[in-house]
């Protein structure tokens, strides 16, 4: 499953997490972002013991999505002890999002 990640909550679920977090910027009228969603509620299952998978409404949450200069939704920004290690722009499969996740494992 993944979490509901605000602009409030934001400092305390991603930056300062002691696992990879993966952070699904997306709004409610954003067709890709209707695609990418139930692919990263699966990697939030799946990964649900190593990392952290959450979701950003950048409707509801601008102050992060501006901080990363979030431009095109749906963007998943994957993070690392805090830092952005790498970034996936757009509707992509399953395995894509894994694999860059799985990099930072």
């Amino acid at each position: 499953m993944a979490l509901e990640i605000t602009d409030a909550n934001f400092e305390a679920l991603v930056l300062k997490s002691d696992k990879p977090v993966i952070v699904d910027f997306w709004a409610v009228w954003c067709g890709p972002c209707r695609m990418v969603g139930p692919i990263v509620q699966e990697i939030g299952e799946d990964y649900s013991e190593t990392a952290v998978v959450g979701k950003l409404d950048v409707d509801h949450n601008p102050e992060a999505a501006r901080k990363f200069g979030i431009r095109n939704i749906p963007t998943v920004l994957f993070f690392k002890n805090g830092e952005v290690a790498d970034k996936q722009v757009g509707a992509v499969p399953k395995q894509k999002l894994v694999e860059k996740l799985e990099a930072l494992l």
